[in-house]
């Protein structure tokens, strides 16, 4: 596997589930999650807020959530991003939005119905928003200073998905250009030391904007706002005693190389070709929405 592309999120579902069917009989459907979450403001203070987030569900999945699911319930959701991107009719102006392809859901209301909030436990009511990204950079990073003083990076990170269509029997790819924005100690860092084509690991919460433009039209974009980034396929001296660069039969060896630190090679650690891995898709390509 050369990339990762993974959401978790738990949320309440904001409308009635609503159904529809592809020419070929696939059910989809698209949920509407809001999440509440906590973050410090730059006073320091800690303030509420919550982010909205449209996931698509297909075949099985979709008919489960269009019985069970009701405005109101809680759900847990694992997916990918993925953007999709089309050309405005009127203006011919390229347009994008970015949803969450839902790969697992778990419904989590009790069956008596949901319990009441905890009363002065407001870390207990944040619920999970996180979003893990292992891709290559796609261009150097950008710093630049809020008129606040703080130091806030983007970054654009590429991932692929390789799957096998079964409707055709051919390997398809799809590549997600994922934007990331990091804030002060962690964004400095990253602009010292990150450039294009490097491959790292970026974990965090997603978030979507709006704003205006010119004439008046609302616009959106989604972000991976990161609080974690590594930078992947470096050497770390923190591990270098404890690498073997010879095979020892003895079954010993593991506590010697935990007790006893060892050299570590000069050379480059080589890279190797790892098979690829495919999985059949159920979802035809005449069904896509896009």
């Amino acid at each position: 596997m050369f990339s990762f592309n993974r959401v978790h999120i738990i949320g309440y579902q904001t409308q009635p589930v609503s159904i529809r069917q592809t020419p070929s009989g696939t059910s989809v459907t698209d949920l509407n999650l809001v999440v509440p979450y906590r973050f410090r403001a730059d006073t320091g203070e800690m303030l509420d807020g919550k982010g909205f987030h449209t996931v698509t569900l297909w075949g099985p999945m979709a008919d489960i959530a269009g019985r069970f699911i009701k405005p109101g319930s809680q759900l847990f959701i694992s997916g990918r991003l993925q953007t999709d991107s089309w050309e405005d009719e009127k203006t011919g102006e390229k347009r994008s939005k970015t949803k969450i392809v839902g790969l697992d859901m778990i419904m989590l209301d009790p069956k008596d119905g949901q319990l009441p909030a905890p009363a002065n436990a407001p870390s207990l009511t944040t619920l999970i928003n996180r979003a893990d990204v292992i891709g290559n950079v796609t261009r150097d990073p950008e710093m630049r200073t809020t008129t606040g003083g703080q130091q806030v990076l983007t970054l654009g990170v590429a991932t692929n998905e390789r799957w096998k269509d079964k409707a055709s029997n051919t390997d398809r790819e799809r590549t997600e250009f994922h934007n990331v924005v990091i804030w002060g100690a962690l964004a400095e860092e990253v602009a010292r030391t990150i450039k294009k084509g490097n491959r790292v690991f970026v974990s965090g919460r997603v978030q979507t904007r709006s704003w205006e433009t010119k004439d008046g039209a609302k616009r959106y974009t989604t972000e991976v706002v990161a609080d974690t980034v590594s930078f992947l396929g470096t050497r770390n001296p923190l591990v270098d005693g404890n690498i073997q660069t010879e095979a020892r039969g003895s079954s010993d060896a593991n506590q010697d190389a935990a007790s006893a630190p060892m050299a570590a090679s000069q050379e480059p650690v080589p890279s190797v070709d790892v098979p690829q891995i495919a999985y059949a898709s159920e979802i035809k390509a005449e069904d896509l929405p896009f």
